[in-house]
């Protein structure tokens, strides 16, 4: 990752990060293996530097942290959700276009 404005989530700090933030949360949940989520990447890296301080943004290795992934019935990667108030509000499966995407996230940005 090379945005250090991507937070590596756990299982351990999954709750802190999403679950009990003061901003909306992106979390991508992704894998090493997977093609379509390395091509994301720098979508999610770029979004993370425009939109410091409004969102954070954070990524999951499914490989690493099966039981947050399992929580939320992740079946198919990349997924997106998002968060606000400690609450899934927004899910995008499959890659996402930059512009699409930022749109979709402003909505929950106050």
């Amino acid at each position: 990752m090379s945005s250090e404005h991507v937070i590596v989530l756990t299982d351990d700090n999954f709750q802190a990060e999403v679950l009990e933030s003061e901003l909306p949360v992106l979390v991508d949940f992704w894998a090493e293996w997977c093609m379509p989520c390395k091509m994301l990447a720098p979508t999610i890296d770029e979004l993370a530097e425009e939109l410091a301080g409004k969102l954070k943004v954070c990524k999951l290795d499914t490989d690493q942290a099966r039981e947050t992934a399992m929580q939320f019935a992740i079946s198919a990667i990349p997924t997106l959700l998002v968060f606000k108030g400690g609450e899934k509000v927004s899910q995008l499966v499959g890659l996402q276009q930059k512009a699409d995407l930022k749109a979709q996230l402003e909505q929950f940005m106050d």
